[in-house]
């Protein structure tokens, strides 16, 4: 599947910036990527999208995954207006997209992500998915990488122990994990931010990422380490007070809050490849 004219997407930006973690980085600046149950090779060269996935494909899950109808160009112009902090990181992270994830891949994937940098993440995931996933829809068994199997099903990890996930390595995670799991399985997925509150392993950040990337909230600005250091080095605001900063959003950014966070998230992370 070829697109022409697409703007505002780099995949290394979309991709390595924090908001997914089942991926390979392949060759010619493609990567692999299992999400939405498939497996999907995604490349974008001088605007022109290819996808290995039929038109159908496409028109039915990638196009809202990869947030394609929005238009990015009008959202950096507005958020970066006067602020010549987010200007940078704009242009530093110009073609970041927020992807439309599924729901329970987000709820496990910042479940296992707290207290916890990227590469660990992956290498969880995989481990977790490799043990006990299904087989990613239209795998055949001889593509190469570790992208093979789907995120494990609520009803799967309900039925585990802490001791079935120990060859995993998720620590203290792996209970929070089967908790949640369990109760899921009892109450159905979550509908809002009170809901997600009130499964195990939850709390406001974690919350705060699984509206943004598996709820669509774009409001959603999560906090964390790099926010709250680039949010007092560049704005002057307390590095403890994570209130002050959801004000200084939802005033600044308004409803691309969660986009917003993600040009400066990404800047503050690798800020030292760009001054």
């Amino acid at each position: 599947m070829i697109i022409r004219n697409v703007k505002d997407f780099n995949v290394r930006h979309i991709i390595e910036c924090g908001q997914c973690f089942r991926w390979e980085k392949k060759g010619g600046g493609s990567y692999d990527i299992a999400a939405m149950h498939r497996r999907l090779n995604v490349n974008c060269q001088e605007g022109v999208l290819t996808l290995s996935c039929s038109l159908g494909e496409f028109e039915e899950i990638w196009r809202d995954y990869f947030d394609l109808d929005r238009d990015y160009s009008a959202i950096k112009a507005k958020i970066s207006s006067g602020d010549p902090v987010m200007a940078r990181a704009v242009d530093h992270g110009w073609g970041i997209r927020i992807l439309k994830q599924d729901l329970w891949e987000t709820i496990v994937a910042f479940i296992i992500s707290q207290n916890n940098n990227i590469s660990r993440i992956k290498g969880c995931m995989e481990r977790l998915c490799g043990s006990f996933g299904d087989p990613l829809v239209g795998f055949s068994g001889e593509e190469e990488g570790t992208l093979t199997r789907d995120i494990p099903r609520p009803d799967v990890l309900a039925g585990l122990t802490v001791d079935d996930l120990a060859p995993v390595r998720l620590g203290y995670r792996a209970e929070y994990l089967i908790r949640a799991s369990r109760q899921i399985m009892e109450r159905g997925l979550p509908r809002d931010r009170k809901q997600l509150l009130a499964l195990t392993g939850v709390g406001p950040k974690v919350a705060s990422c699984i509206e943004l990337f598996g709820m669509g909230n774009m409001k959603s600005f999560p906090i964390d380490v790099w926010v709250r250091r680039l949010m007092h080095e560049f704005y002057g605001l307390d590095e403890k007070d994570g209130k002050a900063m959801e004000a200084f959003a939802r005033d600044r950014f308004g409803s691309f809050g969660g986009i917003a966070q993600q040009y400066l998230f990404y800047y503050e992370r690798e800020k030292k490849n760009v001054q």
